[in-house]
């Protein structure tokens, strides 16, 4: 009985940029640091507060279930040496964070969060000591699956975890659907153009189609086969990530409130010549996959702000959700920057796969 002998890379990959993700969102916004002047440990033996959110307890021990998980399948441990490692890995994750909050004004260090997210990080690894090994190992589903689809090597690992962020970027309710790079906030710069209803949908048409072919095109880059059933998954989880941030944030909380006619006549236009790439040889889908990256960028800084954008502001001021935005909100500003990057490397390191495949 084993949970991972021999560990995955991906699933190595994955609990490292999930642990960066963590502290990320537990640490933000990352400015204003200083020191209270009390000891910095004075946290774990604080009393029960008499306060708290029952949400905030939850979120934190669901936070840290995925990771517990994930590092199980990366850890060559058996199940319980794996499940014992993973929890205390887990947990100084949490003890780290939690002590660096004390140097953040707008942060609180809290022991009963230390405590939510190891028991987080326990039930996660005692969950992936009797399941993981059936997605990450050599013969899981999910390996035998990117074996299978995607390209070998870091490479293809990395692929993967790009698209995964890509996911993330889905999740901020007041950004248009399948979109990001918009750097305008995190520069403090103003919308070029003013607000028309008719230049608005010419534009959120151009972006949605744009980025259908971008997003297509960057998985069939790494993709050892044509088949665009993965892509055409890929898009519908991008859809349901939209709906739930829809429902959740927005007033009146309609899951489809996405859908606009710039978005509806964005997706007519873009899955047909997604399609139509799709048949075009893979040097040439390629390039188009960065042309069309850098329009869509392009767009997201250019398109006019929605001023009938209609975001329950009361759930944007929730502690977790705050962070949490706030971690969306940098990957979707720089996600397009990152693929770029991606795209350069894949071009020059598999350049022979690119040609052959």
């Amino acid at each position: 009985m084993h949970a991972s002998v021999n560990p995955s890379r991906l699933a190595v990959y994955l609990a490292l940029s999930y642990a960066l993700l963590i502290l990320y969102a537990t640490l933000h916004p990352l400015s204003g640091w200083q020191h209270s002047g009390l000891p910095v440990f004075d946290y774990l033996i604080a009393p029960f507060p008499r306060y708290f959110r029952l949400e905030d307890l939850v979120v934190n021990v669901l936070g840290y279930i995925p990771l517990g998980f994930i590092v199980v399948a990366a850890l060559p441990f058996r199940r319980g040496t794996a499940i014992l490692i993973a929890t205390l890995l887990a947990g100084l994750l949490s003890l780290s964070v939690e002590t660096l909050q004390n140097f953040l004004p707008t942060r609180v260090s809290s022991n009963v969060d230390l405590a939510c997210n190891l028991a987080g990080g326990f039930i996660g690894a005692a969950f992936g000591a009797l399941f993981a090994h059936r997605l990450f190992d050599r013969n899981g589903w999910l390996q035998r699956w990117r074996n299978r689809r995607i390209i070998p090597g870091r490479s293809g690992d990395a692929g993967l975890i790009l698209l995964c962020l890509w996911l993330l970027t889905q999740l901020m309710p007041e950004s248009i659907v399948f979109a990001s790079g918009d750097i305008r906030s995190l520069l403090d710069l103003g919308t070029p153009l003013s607000f028309e209803p008719e230049r608005f949908i010419l534009f959120e048409t151009l972006l949605v189609a744009t980025n259908i072919v971008a997003i297509g095109l960057i998985a069939r880059c790494m993709m050892t086969s044509a088949n665009p059933l993965p892509i055409l998954v890929l898009l519908v989880l991008a859809l349901a990530a939209k709906s739930l941030a829809t429902w959740s944030f927005f007033v009146p909380g309609a899951p489809t409130g996405w859908l606009t006619p710039g978005a509806r006549d964005g997706m007519l236009f873009g899955l047909p010549a997604l399609a139509a790439m799709l048949l075009l040889p893979r040097l040439a889908q390629h390039a188009l996959a960065g042309m069309a990256l850098l329009a869509a960028t392009t767009l997201a800084n250019l398109i006019p702000d929605n001023p009938f954008l209609l975001v329950d502001q009361r759930l944007l001021t929730y502690g977790n959700f705050l962070n949490f935005h706030g971690l969306t909100h940098i990957v979707a500003s720089t996600w397009p920057l990152i693929a770029l990057g991606y795209l350069s490397a894949l071009g020059l390191w598999r350049g022979e796969h690119l040609h052959n495949t």
